[in-house]
Protein backbone atom coordinates (compact mmCIF):
# COMPACT_ATOMS: atom_id res chain seq x y z
CA UNK A 1 0.00 0.00 0.00
CA UNK A 2 1.55 3.43 -1.20
CA UNK A 3 1.24 6.23 1.14
CA UNK A 4 1.53 9.96 0.89
CA UNK A 5 3.62 11.71 3.71
CA UNK A 6 2.50 15.36 4.10
CA UNK A 7 5.45 17.63 5.91
CA UNK A 8 5.19 20.71 7.59
CA UNK A 9 6.52 23.44 6.17
CA UNK A 10 6.54 25.29 9.34
CA UNK A 11 8.51 22.77 11.65
CA UNK A 12 10.08 20.67 8.26
CA UNK A 13 8.63 17.33 10.07
CA UNK A 14 6.85 14.70 8.86
CA UNK A 15 3.09 14.20 9.72
CA UNK A 16 1.85 10.57 9.71
CA UNK A 17 1.23 8.60 6.25
CA UNK A 18 -1.75 8.92 4.54
CA UNK A 19 -3.07 5.72 2.82
CA UNK A 20 -3.80 6.17 -0.91
CA UNK A 21 -3.55 2.85 -2.87
CA UNK A 22 -0.84 0.92 -4.93
CA UNK A 23 1.56 2.96 -7.38
CA UNK A 24 1.31 6.67 -6.90
CA UNK A 25 2.26 7.89 -9.55
CA UNK A 26 1.46 11.95 -8.97
CA UNK A 27 0.24 14.58 -7.07
CA UNK A 28 -1.46 17.40 -7.47
CA UNK A 29 -3.09 20.46 -5.36
CA UNK A 30 -5.67 22.10 -5.96
CA UNK A 31 -4.98 26.22 -6.17
CA UNK A 32 -6.97 27.20 -2.76
CA UNK A 33 -4.64 24.24 -0.90
CA UNK A 34 -7.85 22.59 0.02
CA UNK A 35 -7.36 19.05 -1.60
CA UNK A 36 -4.67 17.49 -2.96
CA UNK A 37 -5.41 14.39 -6.07
CA UNK A 38 -3.26 11.67 -5.78
CA UNK A 39 -3.36 9.12 -9.09
CA UNK A 40 -2.59 5.35 -8.06
CA UNK A 41 -1.61 3.65 -11.67
CA UNK A 42 -2.12 0.13 -10.45
CA UNK A 43 -5.76 0.83 -8.82
CA UNK A 44 -6.96 2.76 -12.29
CA UNK A 45 -8.03 5.86 -9.75
CA UNK A 46 -7.26 9.38 -8.18
CA UNK A 47 -8.10 9.38 -4.48
CA UNK A 48 -8.78 12.89 -2.66
CA UNK A 49 -6.60 13.92 0.09
CA UNK A 50 -8.53 17.01 2.54
CA UNK A 51 -5.25 18.82 3.51
CA UNK A 52 -6.94 20.08 6.89
CA UNK A 53 -7.70 16.77 8.38
CA UNK A 54 -5.01 14.79 6.18
CA UNK A 55 -7.57 11.87 5.36
CA UNK A 56 -7.87 10.31 2.04
CA UNK A 57 -11.34 10.24 0.50
CA UNK A 58 -13.28 7.73 -2.00
CA UNK A 59 -11.30 6.39 -4.55
CA UNK A 60 -12.15 8.27 -7.97
CA UNK A 61 -12.79 5.39 -10.45
CA UNK A 62 -10.95 6.42 -13.98
CA UNK A 63 -10.94 3.36 -15.63
CA UNK A 64 -7.29 3.53 -16.95
CA UNK A 65 -3.98 3.48 -15.65
CA UNK A 66 -2.30 6.55 -15.29
CA UNK A 67 0.82 8.43 -14.72
CA UNK A 68 0.26 12.40 -14.71
CA UNK A 69 -2.32 14.66 -13.31
CA UNK A 70 -2.97 18.75 -13.73
CA UNK A 71 -5.97 21.10 -12.58
CA UNK A 72 -7.09 24.10 -13.83
CA UNK A 73 -6.40 27.64 -12.48
CA UNK A 74 -9.75 27.67 -11.35
CA UNK A 75 -9.66 23.96 -9.48
CA UNK A 76 -12.89 23.00 -10.87
CA UNK A 77 -11.62 20.20 -12.71
CA UNK A 78 -8.28 17.96 -12.66
CA UNK A 79 -7.13 15.84 -15.50
CA UNK A 80 -5.02 12.72 -15.20
CA UNK A 81 -3.21 10.89 -18.77
CA UNK A 82 -2.39 7.37 -19.26
CA UNK A 83 0.78 6.72 -21.38
CA UNK A 84 -0.23 2.47 -21.94
CA UNK A 85 -2.52 0.28 -22.77
CA UNK A 86 -5.76 0.47 -23.99
CA UNK A 87 -6.68 3.83 -22.62
CA UNK A 88 -4.16 6.19 -24.09
CA UNK A 89 -6.81 9.02 -23.27
CA UNK A 90 -7.44 12.08 -20.84
CA UNK A 91 -9.97 12.09 -18.24
CA UNK A 92 -11.15 14.87 -16.91
CA UNK A 93 -12.91 15.17 -13.03
CA UNK A 94 -14.74 17.58 -11.89
CA UNK A 95 -13.53 18.83 -8.13
CA UNK A 96 -16.91 19.58 -7.16
CA UNK A 97 -18.34 16.24 -7.48
CA UNK A 98 -14.89 13.72 -7.50
CA UNK A 99 -16.81 12.19 -10.77
CA UNK A 100 -14.94 10.99 -13.65
CA UNK A 101 -15.99 12.22 -16.94
CA UNK A 102 -15.87 10.51 -20.71
CA UNK A 103 -12.37 9.56 -21.33
CA UNK A 104 -10.60 11.53 -24.21
CA UNK A 105 -9.11 9.47 -26.57
CA UNK A 106 -6.01 11.16 -28.39
CA UNK A 107 -2.79 7.91 -28.31
CA UNK A 108 0.20 7.55 -26.72
CA UNK A 109 -0.32 10.44 -23.22
CA UNK A 110 2.70 10.64 -21.21
CA UNK A 111 2.63 14.57 -20.52
CA UNK A 112 0.11 16.92 -20.32
CA UNK A 113 -0.05 20.66 -18.97
CA UNK A 114 -2.84 23.75 -18.81
CA UNK A 115 -2.52 27.26 -19.77
CA UNK A 116 -2.37 29.81 -17.53
CA UNK A 117 -6.24 31.17 -18.16
CA UNK A 118 -7.16 27.39 -17.96
CA UNK A 119 -8.94 27.62 -21.45
CA UNK A 120 -6.28 24.43 -22.93
CA UNK A 121 -4.88 21.40 -21.59
CA UNK A 122 -2.25 20.17 -24.48
CA UNK A 123 -1.15 16.41 -24.09
CA UNK A 124 2.02 15.10 -25.30
CA UNK A 125 1.46 12.04 -27.72
CA UNK A 126 3.55 10.35 -30.83
CA UNK A 127 4.97 13.11 -32.72
CA UNK A 128 2.59 15.55 -31.93
CA UNK A 129 1.18 17.90 -28.78
CA UNK A 130 -2.54 17.82 -28.69
CA UNK A 131 -4.84 21.04 -27.63
CA UNK A 132 -7.44 20.16 -26.27
CA UNK A 133 -10.38 22.41 -24.92
CA UNK A 134 -11.30 22.59 -21.46
CA UNK A 135 -14.81 23.69 -21.51
CA UNK A 136 -15.65 21.01 -24.04
CA UNK A 137 -12.78 18.33 -23.40
CA UNK A 138 -12.94 18.19 -26.53
CA UNK A 139 -9.15 17.36 -28.88
CA UNK A 140 -8.46 20.06 -31.46
CA UNK A 141 -5.84 19.99 -34.57
CA UNK A 142 -2.43 18.15 -33.37
CA UNK A 143 0.74 19.99 -33.41
CA UNK A 144 3.29 17.96 -35.10
CA UNK A 145 6.50 17.61 -33.14
CA UNK A 146 9.91 15.81 -34.25
CA UNK A 147 11.19 13.55 -32.75
CA UNK A 148 8.51 10.98 -30.96
CA UNK A 149 7.46 11.80 -27.69
CA UNK A 150 8.09 15.13 -25.65
CA UNK A 151 9.16 14.20 -22.30
CA UNK A 152 8.39 17.28 -21.21
CA UNK A 153 5.51 19.64 -21.76
CA UNK A 154 6.00 23.08 -19.91
CA UNK A 155 3.89 26.64 -20.55
CA UNK A 156 5.37 29.76 -20.21
CA UNK A 157 3.29 31.99 -17.46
Amino acid sequence: MDTVTPISTATNKPGKPIRVGSSTNAIAITPDGKTAYVVTGFAKAVVPISTATNKAGKPIRIGIQAEEIAITPDGKTAYVASPEGPGRTVVAISTATNKAGKPIRIGCCLNIAITPDGKTLYAATQNKVVPISTATNAPGKPIPVRYGLPEELVITP
